[in-house]
């Protein structure tokens, strides 16, 4: 078991296999941690989601670290007036805009032991920052993360909010779906070691998205591990209509593509199954004219998402639940059809 330089050993009381070590808090050293934050276009959020970091309830030292993109709003000017208040918060500058290097900016900025990934608008529980570290501490794992608490205001982002906690729209993802503490293929967010990203080289800025499942996976493929801690839950607010989440999935499914190109066999069956049903949809529609039987198999997937969205559904107001069928569909069929079309220009040069 992996432990910090000024951390002492898990008490021997804990309970279960992998309990987490309950020590009095004024009686022990909490480790320094380092927060970095990939930040483009967050005026409205970022100062909130700035106080409730410092505000941790952890008594170790903490610093955030901004890597500020060139945004089209004050995002700046309200990032220079947090740093100016507080001499935890220090600014560097994202040129590229891009979120991979944003991270790295802020992490080679950064001057602690354990470096906390959070974006611009995610909002932390208060134990956030300690629970990570408890969890590193009792697990000895390289990256620890939880859950992505996806919540909604209006109709459409409550669709989508259930949409995301659902096996029906993301699969089995633990960091959607929830679930059990253990090892996981990846995490939300993440509180890594620094030693695990020095081994690693940290993120990779050629993936614009998907970096973190690819970065996971080249910490486990060097014998570190990822561990999925359903306590710590972040505050996550979905897209605000089709449009937007369409995109979103789109890229998620073409730069799923270009990690399954740059790493041979990360793909399962239960990422193939989008671009599957894209083009089974295809195919009937195509061949409809021709053979109007062929119309059952987009007749059967509009049945099964409608059928799904009644059963995932409960509790939704009405307006949420009419909405649920398109969200889901919008979510497969834009990933799948991202993966499918996702050019081979995109990848790695090896």
């Amino acid at each position: 078991m992996k432990q910090f330089p000024d951390s002492p050993a898990p008490s021997a009381s804990s309970t279960g296999a992998h309990a987490i070590p309950q020590q009095p808090a004024k009686t022990r050293v909490w480790p320094p941690v380092s927060v970095v934050m990939p930040v483009l276009n967050e005026e409205r959020h970022l100062g909130e989601a700035v106080r409730q970091v410092l505000a941790q309830a952890y008594d170790g030292p903490i610093e955030v670290v901004l890597a500020i993109g060139p945004s089209h709003d004050r995002t700046q000017q309200v990032a220079d007036a947090l740093a100016a208040a507080d001499p935890r918060v220090v600014v560097v500058a994202n040129p590229t805009g891009r979120t991979p290097n944003a991270l790295n900016a802020a992490i080679a900025a950064s001057r602690n032991g354990i470096i906390a990934r959070v974006d611009g608008h995610a909002m932390l529980p208060p134990d956030y920052l300690k629970v990570a570290v408890e969890t590193l501490e009792a697990t000895g794992a390289d990256n620890v993360g939880g859950v992505m608490a996806a919540e909604g205001e209006t109709p459409f982002e409550h669709a989508v909010a259930r949409a995301m906690t659902s096996k029906l729209g993301v699969g089995g993802a633990r960091f959607h779906t929830g679930g059990e503490p253990g090892p996981a293929d990846t995490v939300y967010l993440g509180v890594f070691r620094r030693e695990a990203l020095d081994r690693v080289g940290g993120y990779d800025e050629h993936f614009q998205r998907a970096q973190d499942w690819e970065m996971n996976h080249r910490i486990r493929e060097s014998g570190g591990l990822v561990w999925f801690q359903p306590r710590m839950q972040v505050s996550y607010r979905p897209r605000p209509n089709v449009r937007a989440l369409a995109r979103q999935y789109f890229h998620y499914g073409r730069w799923r593509r270009v990690v399954a190109r740059t790493h041979q066999g990360t793909i399962n069956l239960r990422y193939l199954a989008p671009p599957a049903a894209v083009l089974a949809i295809l195919a009937g529609l195509v061949a409809a004219p021709f053979f109007w039987p062929a119309l059952l198999v987009p007749a059967c997937y509009l049945a099964a998402i409608v059928g799904g969205a009644l059963l995932t559904g409960g509790g939704l107001p009405a307006g949420a639940l009419a909405r649920l069928p398109l969200v889901y569909a919008t979510m497969h069929l834009a990933w799948g059809w991202g993966f499918i079309t996702s050019p081979p220009r995109l990848s790695k040069p090896r």
